[in-house]
């Protein structure tokens, strides 16, 4: 479990030096803030139509090797990204990374592999851990690498920097990661029939309670891709920030993620349960984003993106825990595909809606229908953890009786 986790968190990193740059970056190339929400959704496209792949790829050959050749196709596109001379080059860089961002789907089911599940919440946890120490030291590293003035920033060295993490990744899955998925397993899901992109879906929609899970993590998900998406934007024209501020932020952002994920998760799905948490995170997550437009001072902005950064910290691992407690351990590759693909839709919708509100209505915009969708959010999981509670009550006489009754 530490091999994997220090893995992901220096893939992450990686990951993470780029996010509060490519706003700017597109800007450099005189993009506008729609075409910079088409730039971030592009990456997520590429993800969306190569996540399942990897997913059963991973069930039938391995997660090991799919973490190798995706962390592998990583390195190359942040080279593309970081001697790219024109727009077209940045999007292509990015589909590029898209396409081989089947490391975290494989990340999750390895995850789920090694855990049982009691204790997959905590597991899951971990795996946003690393996602928020992620976003803790990438956002500063690449922040510092730029500087704090979008008009003469250095994109160049952030994006080095992120190839060279992610071949740092490369060695260590090749050094210290061995394969979880017993040969047993590999050769049955081997023999299966190759399953279609749609059947995929409709496997995992047919398991009580998926579909659901999937729609709330989805929802959540386009609320905060498109928050990252035009903050930057945002922060620019209502601070006069550049990409070092904007990189001090996000790594705020994960600082409070990876105390979440990491150091409280496992305590609060055992005081809570998932479902609560659910609840509990659209909430904030509504009220943080919500309240974005109304930051005057900076505090006021930290304080609004802590609350916003809580609520997707537990929503986010929680929904991911309760989808592998519901379903078989031999279809954990593809479900968790499946799930990562509706969560990377999620990520090309978001950040090109969020992109056109900015464009469209102004700045503000794409934080005000934020807070909207998750009220919305916050609604269905309510309904969702009373029809559970609902029908647990109403198995528990049954569940009471002995064999001989």
């Amino acid at each position: 479990m530490l091999a994997l986790f220090l893995i992901v968190v220096v893939d992450l990193i990686g990951f993470g030096i780029i996010i509060p740059l490519l706003p700017f970056y597109g800007e450099h190339f005189q993009a506008d803030p729609q075409t910079v929400g088409l730039l971030m959704a592009s990456y997520s496209l590429a993800q969306f139509i190569s996540a399942p792949i990897w997913g059963r790829m991973s069930d039938r050959a391995g997660r090991r090797p799919v973490l190798l050749m995706s962390l592998a196709g990583a390195a190359l596109a942040y080279l593309w990204l970081a001697f790219a001379d024109a727009l077209w080059m940045l999007f292509a860089a990015r589909l590029l990374g898209g396409l081989m961002a089947g490391n975290i789907s494989a990340a999750f089911a390895y995850m789920a592999d090694i855990t049982t599940k009691e204790n997959r919440a905590k597991g899951m946890g971990m795996i946003g851990a690393a996602f928020g120490i992620g976003f803790i030291l990438g956002p500063a590293i690449g922040g510092i690498l730029a500087g704090p003035d979008p008009m003469a920033a250095d994109y160049r060295s952030p994006a080095l920097a992120a190839a060279a993490l992610s071949l740092a990744a490369l060695l260590l899955a090749f050094v210290r990661l061995p394969e979880s998925l017993s040969p047993e397993i590999r050769a049955r899901n081997a023999e299966l029939p190759r399953a279609r992109r749609l059947a995929q879906f409709g496997d995992a929609l047919k398991l009580p309670g998926v579909g659901l899970l999937m729609l709330l993590g989805f929802l959540a998900t386009f609320v905060f891709a498109g928050l990252e998406t035009t903050f930057a934007m945002w922060s620019r024209r209502a601070f006069g920030w550049g990409p070092e501020q904007n990189g001090w932020l996000f790594a705020y952002v994960g600082l409070i993620s990876a105390a979440i994920q990491g150091g409280l998760m496992g305590r609060l799905a055992r005081r809570f349960g998932e479902r609560a948490l659910i609840s509990q995170g659209a909430a904030a997550l509504a009220v943080g984003i919500g309240a974005i437009p109304f930051c005057a001072q900076v505090w006021q902005l930290y304080l609004a993106m802590a609350v916003a950064a809580y609520g997707f910290s537990v929503i986010n691992p929680a929904f991911n825990s309760l989808i592998s407690q519901k379903t078989p351990d031999t279809d954990q590759g593809g479900v968790m595909g499946v799930t990562r693909s509706a969560t990377t839709l999620a990520r090309v919708v978001g950040p090109a809606w969020a992109g056109l509100l900015f464009a469209w209505m102004g700045r503000d915009w794409p934080y005000f229908s934020g807070a909207l969708v998750m009220a919305a959010v916050l609604i269905l999981a309510i309904a969702f953890l009373a029809r559970e509670t609902t029908t647990a009550d109403a198995a528990t006489p049954g569940d009471e009786l002995s064999p001989d009754q």
